[in-house]
C-alpha cells in the first residue's frame, strides 16, 4: 500500500464526511474506480469481493459495518446488487458525483468488450482466441471468490447464530431452490428476532473489521451529510424519470411504435425493475421472450451470449446488451444494421442501469439514518449473514459450471440440488483454478496480477488445443 492509496486517517476526513465534502479527492476516487472496474468479473461474488479487498482491506477508506450495511440495502433492491454498492460507496466517498462516476464505470469495461464481442460473434460466428482468454480468468474468478466469501464470513458473522442463519441461507438457495426475495425476508426477520431476544449476538468483532491497520476513512458510526427530504426527494425522482424514459420515447418517436428499438426499450426497462436475487432469477424469463416471443436470437445463441457475459466484467445482467445488439442487427428497419445494432444495445444498456442510479439516490439517505435504529440494524445484520450464504450459493454455481462442461439439476424429494458429471471435468480449467488457488491464498498476489497470469494461461491452452478450455 502507498502512500498515494492510502490519505492519513484524520479526524478531519470524517468531518468532511459529515459535512458534505470529498473523503477523498476525485481525482484518486476516479483512478480506483477504474482500476476496480477492469476487475469485476465472476458475478457479484466476485464484484463484491474486489470491493471488498479494495475498499475496505487494502485502502481502508469505508469500514467493513458500514460495508455490510450498505450491501444489505443493495441486497434489498431489484438489479445488479454489485454494481449498485459500487453506486452506494461512490456517493459516500464523494457524494452524487462520486455515486455517479463509481456505477457508470463499473459498468464501462463490460459495455464497450460485449459489445465488440458481440460484433466478433456476428461477424465470424467464433471468438476461439478472446475465449481462450476468458476461459482462463473464469476459474481464477472461482479462486478469487472462495477467498472473499471466508473473509466476508470471518468478519460479518461474529456469533454462531449468524454462522447458522448463513448455512441456513445457503442450503435453502443450493438446496431447496427457495426464491431469493424470501430468503431475504427471512433473514430480515431472523436478525430482527435475534436482535430482540439476543442483542449481544450482534455486537461487532473487535477491532475495526478488516484486519489489523489503520481505521477507515469513513467511520462506521459517521453519518453521511445528505439529508432525506421531501424536495430532494421529488427531485431525483422526476430527473431519474426523465432520463430514463426519455431514450425510449426518443426512439419510438423517430423510429416508431412498433419497431424493434421501441421494443426492447420497454422490454428490458420492464426487466430491470424485476431482477431481485440477481441475473440468474430472471434470465430464464429473458431467455423464453427473447427467442419464444420476440424471436431476436435462437436458444443456442442465448447461451452463448450468456458464456461471453460470464467471462467480462461487469454484472452478468449484461447479457441483455448481447440479446439487444443481435435482434436489432437482424431487424434494422431503415438503419444500417451495425449501426441499429450499436443503437439497440447502448439503449438497452441504458434502461437496465439507469434505474440503479435511482434507487441508490433516492433511499441512501434514509438507510443512513436507519443505521441508528436498533430493529432495523438488526434485520440488516441478518441480510448480512444471509449475504454470505448466497455469496457462497453464488460461488458454488459459478464453480461448477466454470469446472464442468455438464451440470444436471437433479430432484430427490424436497431437494433439489445442481450436480456436476464427474466425466465432464475440464483439466484446463481445473489445472487454472488451482494455480489461482496457489496465488491468491499462499503468494497472496492481487487480483489483478492473478487474473492476467490466468488469462494468459487460458490464452496458451486455447492456441495448444488443450481439452476444457
Amino acid at each position: 500500500m502507498t502512500a498515494t492509496d492510502q490519505p492519513p486517517s484524520t479526524p478531519d476526513k470524517a468531518d468532511q464526511a459529515l459535512a458534505g465534502g470529498d473523503v477523498i479527492p476525485l481525482r484518486q476516487a476516479i483512478r480506483a474506480w477504474f482500476a476496480i472496474s477492469w476487475q469485476t468479473f465472476g458475478g457479484p461474488a466476485g464484484q463484491i469481493a474486489v470491493m471488498q479487498r479494495a475498499l475496505v482491506e487494502d485502502k481502508r477508506w469505508i469500514g467493513q459495518q458500514r460495508f455490510n450495511h450498505a450491501l444489505s440495502y443493495c441486497m434489498l433492491l431489484p438489479g445488479p446488487e454489485a454494481q449498485q454498492l459500487a453506486i452506494y460507496t461512490g456517493w459516500l466517498l464523494n457524494g452524487t458525483r462520486g455515486g455517479l462516476i463509481a456505477g457508470t464505470l463499473f459498468v464501462l469495461p463490460g459495455v464497450l468488450a460485449l459489445l465488440a464481442l458481440s460484433a466478433l460473434y456476428v461477424s465470424f460466428g467464433s471468438t476461439a482466441a478472446v475465449t481462450g482468454v476468458f476461459a482462463g480468468l473464469a476459474p481464477a474468478v472461482a479462486a478469487i471468490v472462495v477467498q472473499a466469501v471466508s473473509r466476508v464470513a470471518k468478519r460479518s458473522l461474529t456469533h454462531p447464530l449468524l454462522v447458522a442463519l448463513a448455512t441456513v441461507s445457503f442450503a435453502a438457495l443450493a438446496l431447496f431452490s427457495v426464491p431469493f426475495p424470501a430468503v431475504i425476508a427471512a433473514a430480515a426477520l431472523a436478525g430482527w428476532l435475534i436482535g430482540h431476544f439476543r442483542p449481544g449476538a450482534l455486537k461487532p468483532a473487535a477491532g475495526h473489521g478488516a484486519g489489523d491497520g489503520p481505521p477507515p476513512l469513513i467511520p462506521d458510526d459517521a453519518l453521511h451529510h445528505e439529508q432525506p427530504g421531501r424536495r430532494r426527494t421529488w427531485r431525483i425522482l422526476t430527473a431519474g424519470l426523465l432520463l430514463w424514459a426519455a431514450p425510449v420515447a426518443a426512439v419510438a418517436l423517430l423510429t416508431g411504435a412498433d419497431s424493434v428499438f421501441t421494443t426492447q426499450g420497454l422490454f428490458f426497462s420492464g426487466t430491470a425493475l424485476v431482477t431481485f436475487g440477481g441475473a440468474y432469477a430472471v434470465l430464464a424469463f429473458v431467455a423464453q421472450q427473447a427467442v419464444q416471443t420476440y424471436g431476436w436470437l435462437s436458444a443456442k445463441e442465448m447461451v452463448s451470449g450468456l458464456a461471453l457475459a460470464e467471462t467480462t466484467p461487469g454484472p452478468l445482467i449484461m447479457v441483455v446488451q448481447f440479446v439487444a445488439f443481435l435482434g436489432a442487427h437482424r431487424d434494422p428497419g431503415s438503419l444500417d444494421p451495425w449501426a441499429a445494432a450499436v443503437l439497440g444495445a447502448l439503449l438497452t444498456t441504458w434502461v437496465t442501469f439507469v434505474p440503479c442510479f435511482l434507487f441508490i439516490f433516492l433511499g441512501a439517505p434514509y438507510i443512513e439514518r436507519l443505521r441508528g435504529n436498533r430493529g432495523i440494524s438488526a434485520a440488516l445484520t441478518g441480510i448480512t449473514a444471509a449475504v454470505v450464504g448466497v455469496i457462497a450459493n453464488l460461488a458454488l454455481y459459478f464453480a461448477e459450471h466454470t469446472l464442468f462442461t455438464d451440470v444436471a439439476d437433479k430432484s430427490f424429494g424436497p431437494v433439489h440440488i445442481a450436480l456436476p458429471d464427474l466425466a465432464a471435468l475440464r483439466p484446463a480449467a481445473l489445472t487454472i483454478a488451482v494455480i489461482a488457488a496457489l496465488l491468491v491464498f499462499k503468494l497472496r498476489w492481487s487480483v489483478l496480477r492473478t487474473l492476467g497470469v490466468c488469462a494468459a494461461l487460458g490464452l496458451g491452452a486455447a492456441v495448444v488445443g488443450l481439452p476444457g478450455v
